[in-house]
């Protein structure tokens, strides 16, 4: 099946239901159910809930993550629509393992921004991101809404950027995330963690994301020594 996908259908393409590939290849339902899985877990479809299993869009048009990058403006080089929803954006006191990433005390107050990416109304990326409350003390709502979030911590607040480390990693979809991103529970992802420094090597944001797998990759480049 996995041939047939990747050389007979185009990105975007129904596959028949459970019961319909069942009849036709002679299968269980539970075996095509697991076949299924198998796809959804190589990137070659992805389960849409209440609608059905759809063949992914796995083109160059991918977003590269190998360096950090301004997801509005990626989405707009690929032609496409890019959106932000703000989900959550709220006080909280840093738990040990925020105050531990991001070098604060205990129980100090933070910011957190839990945001919603979008591209041509398909569901991108869930980004959790959490600021020092004290260096952006004045930061609203509405200012997120209008602005990218780094243009804010340098021109609004001159908090300027020295680094922003980015680690990737390999996991499966939690079943809030699967359902923010239009996924299957369990189906692959990215998790990308983001810790930036001004340029008085202070944390200034710390962002937890999972991305879907099927619509990123990221390179990595090896030079050899002479």
């Amino acid at each position: 099946m996995s041939e047939k996908i990747e050389h007979e259908c185009v990105a975007g393409d129904m596959l028949p239901s459970e019961r319909e590939l069942s009849e036709r290849y002679g299968l269980s339902r539970t075996t095509v159910r697991l076949a299924l899985q198998e796809l959804e877990s190589l990137g070659l479809v992805v389960l849409q809930h209440g609608r059905g299993t759809f063949v992914s869009d796995r083109s160059v048009q991918a977003t590269n993550l190998t360096q950090s990058y301004s997801f509005t403006e990626q989405m707009r080089e690929l032609g496409r629509n890019p959106k932000t929803t703000i989900l959550e954006f709220a006080e909280m006191e840093a738990d040990k393992n925020l105050a531990e990433h991001m070098g604060v005390r205990l129980g100090e107050k933070l910011f957190k921004i839990k945001r919603l990416r979008s591209a041509d109304d398909v569901p991108m990326m869930v980004e959790r991101s959490y600021l020092p409350l004290r260096k952006f003390i004045t930061l609203k709502r509405p200012l997120l809404e209008q602005k990218p979030l780094y243009e804010i911590i340098e021109h609004d607040y001159q908090e300027e950027i020295r680094v922003a480390e980015e680690e990737f990693f390999a996991s499966i979809a939690r079943p809030a995330d699967a359902h923010l991103l239009d996924i299957g529970e369990g189906a692959p992802v990215l998790d990308l963690v983001r810790t930036t420094y001004n340029m008085r090597n202070e944390i200034v944001e710390y962002t937890l994301s999972v991305a879907r797998a099927d619509q990123f990759k990221y390179k990595v480049y090896h030079y050899r020594n002479n």
